[in-house]
């Protein structure tokens, strides 16, 4: 629906009309169409519990709407969106009975890696301030990658996340080209892993998965001698 006003009202009633937030997302959560996994399971904690679209569960046993893992060293959420977002907003849930350390403090990771399970992607934010059944939403400013990761870095302790929401777009690549002309005594086209490294270094984080050809192969230094002096070609 396109509108620039967002009304919620009570037709034909008399009534108090309360609400306590409400939130509007030009993006849907993408979330739901991902695939989730953890480093480890406590019972019946199951990863994909975290994208049920439960914040909150009708009772006290919140168990059953929240991941969990054991209690071990640095543990982990991952969510595969299943192809490369530019990601605005994440949005967590803390579980509703106890234990706020086992939300806060876990660092959300976005990128393209799987290197250490995703967990050496740049970071987006440190959860803060969840306390029990508390939702917080953490701006991550257009970061852009497939992979969505919960850590706790440093840390031994169960990791427990009731609902984790991601909001953005699928990321639309655009193909860009650059004539480059080398001028070097060395063998360039031997360099080639290395000038890709250097393009990716200087033109940004959100340019990757570069592809060097060659219009002309570089011809390898070959020293002449001719009339006493000495010549590259």
């Amino acid at each position: 629906m396109k509108g620039r006003y967002v009304n919620v009202i009570m037709s034909g009633r008399t009534s108090y009309l309360t609400l306590c937030e409400v939130e509007v997302y030009e993006t849907a959560n993408c979330a739901f169409t991902g695939t989730v996994t953890q480093s480890s399971t406590s019972s019946t904690w199951l990863a994909l519990h975290a994208i049920d679209g439960v914040r909150h569960g009708p009772d006290p046993d919140i168990l059953t709407y929240c991941s969990a893992t054991t209690v071990q060293s640095n543990p982990w959420w991952r969510l595969d969106l299943l192809d490369i977002h530019d990601i605005s907003t994440v949005i967590i849930t803390a579980r509703s009975d106890c234990c706020e350390d086992q939300t806060n403090g876990a660092e959300i990771r976005i990128g393209n890696s799987l290197e250490n399970n995703g967990n050496n992607n740049p970071i987006c934010a440190v959860t803060s301030g969840l306390l029990t059944g508390n939702t917080i939403s953490y701006s991550c400013h257009g970061m852009v990658g497939q992979y969505v990761n919960v850590v706790m870095s440093g840390r031994t302790n169960h990791l427990v996340l009731c609902e984790v929401e991601v909001y953005g777009k699928v990321f639309h690549k655009r193909k860009s080209f650059l004539r480059l002309k080398f001028s070097s005594s060395v063998d360039v086209a031997a360099e080639r892993n290395e000038i890709i490294q250097q393009l990716q270094s200087g033109l940004g984080s959100h340019i990757s998965d570069f592809k060097l050809y060659w219009t002309q192969l570089p011809k390898k230094e070959e020293e002449q001698e001719e009339d006493g002096g000495r010549f590259l070609c």
